[in-house]
């Protein structure tokens, strides 16, 4: 079993005033995914995620901001858990699995509503409401044509899809830039 190096174990310092921290045995140098996925508590990451994407579900009312920080906690809450600097491809991984957490949990309340309380006519009402804001006709039967396939079976995989993709993406890119903010070790 590899552990990780706590923030503060340093071995050195480079030219540049970087610290080399100590790297656990048996760790393969050639591969960094290898050494990445050695410095990662699994369960730790776990946790974290999930706390974050739950709050996330919550902060996920902030439009693409809040995506963004759902991602951004899965790393403060693994650091703060774990006490350790996360490179930024470990903190954009932990930052997408918070965000399928979010996204999954939004995705179930809003197919238990549609599906419970028969509120499709609700959601054609606010795309329509959009499509205003964005600048088209709501009343064009172009535009209530596409708003109603939305609503088909096809038209809720691609949205399903789709959203999935944004929400990871963008959770994943909030992972990566706290990791990279809080690269650095706390004070006190």
């Amino acid at each position: 079993m590899q552990v990780a190096v706590p923030i503060g174990e340093t071995v050195g310092e480079g030219p540049s005033g970087e610290a080399f921290t100590r790297i656990p045995q048996n760790t393969n140098l050639e591969h960094p995914l290898a050494l990445q996925q050695s410095l990662l508590d699994r369960g730790a990451a776990t946790r974290a995620a999930v706390k974050a994407g739950v709050l996330g579900f919550f902060v996920g009312m902030i439009p693409v901001l809040g995506v963004v920080l759902t991602g951004s906690l899965a790393v403060y809450f693994y650091r703060r858990e774990k006490g350790l600097v996360l490179p930024a491809g470990i903190g954009s991984r932990l930052g997408g699995a918070a965000g399928i957490v979010s996204f999954g949990i939004n995705t179930l309340l809003i197919t238990v509503r549609l599906l419970a309380f028969h509120a499709q006519r609700e959601y054609i009402d606010t795309m329509l409401k959009i499509a205003q804001a964005v600048g088209y006709n709501p009343a064009d039967p172009e535009i209530q044509a596409a708003v109603h396939n939305l609503f088909t079976p096809s038209g809720l995989v691609l949205t399903f899809f789709f959203g999935m993709i944004f929400t990871v993406t963008l959770a994943a890119l909030g992972g990566a830039l706290a990791a990279l903010v809080l690269r650095h070790p706390p004070r006190g």
